[in-house]
């Protein structure tokens, strides 16, 4: 069974930093991690790997640092991995990142399953996965908590509101796993050591066969008019007292004092 994994390289969520010029995240220099629930994703592939054979290859779009997470990919059960990176690609949108990926992954190999976090931790959009599912004309299973695989179908379960639904989708589909699926495997020194080893080839705009018009920022019909860092929260004042009418009588006085009521 040959697996595709979506992962990505986001800033580390106390460390973000805003480009006000162009309303993006500025990546340069602000320490990065892999997407949380990605590491669930992978996990999840090796998992199927395990048990049914084949491969599994990493996959990311990103700056050429993004290779680090991919490295990381590596060292817990990928077998291979790709870095999509050109000038082309910066300031996607998730239209057009979905689209960067979805021709990247024709390009790449044949595949059964396509699996990615549900969403990533810096844009909270759970927008991509889906996204890709409908460039390649595939199923789609999102908020995926459980999948295995018979024959050439998938059976899963689908996390919502109420509980659980169960969904079966022909191969070849794409998930969107949760959490809650299981609990990615820690890599060891050795295999540290080995992905450090390795050479990931790059993807380029030049290597796929695109519409340049839906790439970058130039393909991206979501535009942001703001984007800014919320203030942070000033701590709250107690208003103890040995009883209740004398507490409530200084909260009245403070609120009355800021014009609240």
């Amino acid at each position: 069974m040959n697996i595709i994994v979506c992962v990505k390289q986001v800033p580390d969520t106390t460390e973000v930093r805003i480009d006000p010029e162009t309303n993006t995240l500025m990546r340069k220099g602000v320490p990065s991690i892999m997407n949380p629930f990605d590491k669930n994703a992978l996990e999840a592939a090796v998992q199927l790997k395990e048990e049914h054979g084949g491969t599994v290859t990493a996959i990311t779009m990103g700056p050429p640092q993004a290779k680090a997470v991919l490295k990381e990919c590596l060292s817990v059960g990928a077998d291979k991995a790709y870095l999509v990176s050109d000038i082309a690609f910066g300031g996607a949108d998730t239209l057009a990142t979905s689209y960067t990926l979805a021709s990247a992954i024709k390009t790449m190999c044949d595949y059964d399953l396509i699996i990615c976090g549900k969403q990533a931790i810096d844009g909270d959009t759970a927008q991509v996965g889906p996204e890709i599912a409908e460039h390649l004309d595939i199923a789609q299973v999102t908020y995926v908590t459980k999948v295995k695989v018979e024959g050439d179908k998938i059976i899963t379960e689908r996390e919502h509101d109420e509980g659980y639904e169960v969904i079966e989708a022909q191969i070849p589909s794409v998930i969107t796993v949760v959490k809650a699926i299981n609990e990615p495997r820690y890599a060891t020194v050795k295999s540290k050591m080995a992905s450090n080893r390795v050479e990931i080839p790059t993807i380029t705009s030049a290597d796929l066969v695109v519409d340049e018009k839906m790439l970058g920022l130039d393909g991206s019909p979501t535009k942001v008019n703001k984007i800014f860092s919320p203030p942070k929260r000033l701590s709250g004042v107690m208003i103890k007292h040995d009883n209740g009418k004398d507490s409530a009588c200084e909260l009245i006085q403070k609120l009355t004092e800021l014009r609240v009521i």
